[in-house]
């Protein structure tokens, strides 16, 4: 069971950068006010989402303990993110503080996920 929580966690990892990245990449143009979100950044998001699912089960599971406040704080950002990305994904342009606001979840994500104990 280990083994499989380690590959999820990898997952989710990889989930995250995909999302960070995306954005990342799109720093330049948002500056022009010419961002737009990239695909990268909606299979990001639901990679993470399906993965932190299946991490909080597994552990679940594995009869270790869950932080659910820490978690339901997670999702809820998480859920924010993908439904700014999921309805703007097709727009040549998105605002800039639409675009911001994805950014800093996306990093307040990261935060609490490393700083929370």
């Amino acid at each position: 069971m280990n083994a499989l929580i380690h590959v999820v966690v990898a997952l989710h990892i990889i989930g995250i950068a995909a999302l960070l990245g995306g954005f990342l990449t799109q720093m330049k143009a948002m500056g022009a006010g010419t961002a737009r979100f990239v695909p990268a950044m909606l299979h990001g998001a639901l990679t993470m989402l399906v993965t932190g699912v299946a991490l909080v089960g597994l552990n679940q599971a594995d009869d270790q303990s869950v932080n659910n406040v820490k978690v339901g704080v997670k999702l809820l950002l998480l859920i924010v993110i993908l439904a700014l990305v999921y309805v703007k994904r097709d727009e040549e342009r998105v605002d800039k503080g639409a675009f911001a606001a994805v950014g800093g979840l996306t990093v307040a994500n990261i935060f609490i996920a490393t700083l929370w104990t």
